[in-house]
C-alpha cells in the first residue's frame, strides 16, 4: 500500500482522550489495565492511523503565514466540499449556497431539532442508537422515541417501518434523526431501504435530519446514498449532515457541514445556528478539509476502507469461531463492532460489568453498549493497525472469553 496503515504510534501526551482519557471513575471510560499490559485504545470512535499527508502540508502551509484574524470560508473550501461529493457520492448539483458550516454534527442536530420542535417535544431515533443523540436531545429537553431495529432471518438489522409510522402517529412526531451509515450497528441502507423510511416520513409530514458522517467509510463493496437522492421530497425534507473528521481523524480540529436544499429549512436551521455566535470555522479547519479533500485523500481512503474490511472481516470470523454465544453483524460501514452478550453473559454466569472490567484489566479499552441502548452490549473499535486487533483478540482469549 501507499499509505502507512501499520505502524503502531505512541499517542500518549498527545492530546488523545482514547489513551490518555481512561480512568475518568465515571463508568464511561475504561479503567487503567493491571501492570504488564498496555492499552489497545478500542473505545473512542477515532483511528490510530496517521491521517493523509496532504492535511499536515495545508495546514501546515497556511500556519507560515503569522496572520489569523477573522476570515471568510474560500470558493476553495465550498468547491472542495463540491467535488468530495460529486465524485464519492454522485450528487450533480449541489451549490454554494447548500453548503453551511456547523462546529460538529451534534451541535447541527439540535440547532435542526431546535427550529422544528420545542422543548418537550418528541423525536423519533431507531435503536440502537448513537450515545451522542441521547446525551444532546435529551439534555437540550427533547424527548426521544426509539423506533427498534430488527433482525431479519439472516442477522441483517432492518428498520421497522410500521412501528415508525405507528410512532410518528401515536406521538403526533414531526422530527426524526436518521442515521446513514448506521451507528453503532454498522448498516449501510439500501437505496430501497432508505426509499421506504422516506416515504414513511412524508406522509407523516416529519423533517429528517440525517447524520452521514460515516458516508465515506462504507466495507466490503457497500455503497452510501445521500438520503437525499432518493426522490424530490427527500431532497427537500431532509437535512443532512457531513464531516471529514471520521473518514479522516480530525475530530480534534472541529469542524463539519450542512446539506440543505430546501431554502425554508436551510434559513431556519442557519438562524438557529447563529444565535449562540459561535458557530463559526476555525481556519485550520477550513485548510484541513481542503488538504483532505484531494484527489490523494480519496486514494488513501480506499486504502483505508481495505484496511477496515479486513479489521471487521478478521474480527467477526474470530468472534464466529471461538466465543460462543456472542453475537455479532459484520458490519457493512463504520469502524465500530457492536456485541451482543446476553446469551455469553447468562450461560457463563457473568454481568456485563465483570466482563468490561476483564478487558480492561488486560488493556482491551473497550466501551460499555449499554449507553446505546444494547441492553448487554459492547461496543469495539477496530481502527487500529492490524497487529494491534489480533492482539486485542489475543487477550481476550485467554483472560476473558476462555473457557474455565
Amino acid at each position: 500500500m501507499k499509505y502507512d496503515f501499520t505502524t503502531v504510534i505512541d499517542r500518549h501526551g498527545k492530546d488523545s482522550l482514547a489513551l490518555d482519557g481512561l480512568g475518568g471513575g465515571d463508568h464511561f471510560s475504561p479503567d487503567w489495565p493491571k501492570e504488564g499490559f498496555d492499552v489497545i485504545p478500542m473505545w473512542v470512535a477515532d483511528m490510530n492511523f496517521p491521517t493523509v499527508p496532504t492535511i499536515q502540508e495545508a495546514i501546515i502551509e497556511r500556519a507560515k503565514h503569522p496572520m489569523f484574524g477573522y476570515y471568510r470560508p474560500t470558493k476553495e473550501y465550498y468547491r472542495a466540499i463540491i467535488d468530495w461529493q460529486r465524485t464519492r457520492n454522485g450528487v450533480k448539483d449541489l451549490q454554494v449556497r447548500d453548503i453551511g458550516y456547523e462546529n460538529g454534527v451534534l451541535g447541527g442536530v439540535i440547532s435542526a431539532i431546535s427550529a422544528f420542535a420545542s422543548p418537550g417535544d418528541r423525536i423519533l431515533l431507531h435503536s440502537p442508537t448513537y450515545m451522542g443523540f441521547t446525551r444532546c436531545i435529551t439534555e437540550n429537553g427533547f424527548n426521544i422515541i426509539h423506533s427498534p431495529l430488527k433482525q431479519d432471518e439472516n442477522g441483517v438489522m432492518r428498520m421497522d417501518y410500521e412501528d415508525m409510522d405507528d410512532k410518528l402517529r401515536r406521538y403526533h412526531i414531526h422530527v426524526a434523526v436518521f442515521c446513514s451509515p448506521h451507528n453503532p450497528c454498522g448498516r449501510v441502507w439500501e437505496r430501497e431501504e432508505i426509499e421506504k423510511a422516506m416515504e414513511v416520513y412524508r406522509k407523516n409530514q416529519c423533517i429528517v435530519i440525517s447524520d452521514e458522517i460515516w458516508s465515506d467509510l462504507t466495507l466490503n463493496g457497500h455503497k452510501h446514498t445521500p438520503t437525499q437522492s432518493v426522490s424530490e421530497d427527500a431532497k427537500n425534507r431532509t437535512i443532512a449532515f457531513y464531516a471529514p473528521s471520521k473518514t479522516f481523524n480530525l475530530a480534534g480540529l472541529i469542524g463539519s457541514y450542512h446539506i440543505i436544499y430546501n431554502p425554508f429549512l436551510r434559513d431556519l436551521v442557519q438562524n438557529k445556528a447563529s444565535k449562540s455566535q459561535y458557530n463559526e470555522m476555525n481556519v485550520l479547519s477550513m485548510h484541513a478539509l481542503i488538504g483532505a479533500y484531494q484527489p490523494e485523500g480519496a486514494e488513501w481512503v480506499e486504502e483505508l476502507r481495505k484496511v477496515l474490511t479486513e479489521n471487521t472481516e478478521y474480527a467477526c470470523e474470530h468472534i464466529w469461531q471461538n466465543y460462543p454465544g456472542v453475537k455479532v453483524n459484520r458490519p457493512e460501514g463504520t469502524y465500530m463492532l457492536f456485541l451482543d452478550l446476553s446469551e455469553w453473559c447468562e450461560t457463563n454466569g457473568q454481568t456485563l460489568d465483570e466482563v468490561m472490567k476483564a478487558g480492561w484489566d488486560v488493556g482491551v479499552a473497550w466501551q460499555d453498549g449499554r449507553p446505546f441502548h444494547g441492553s448487554c452490549a459492547i461496543r469495539m473499535n477496530l481502527a487500529l493497525p492490524m497487529s494491534r486487533v489480533q492482539e486485542a483478540f489475543d487477550r481476550l482469549d485467554k483472560y476473558v472469553f476462555a473457557v474455565k
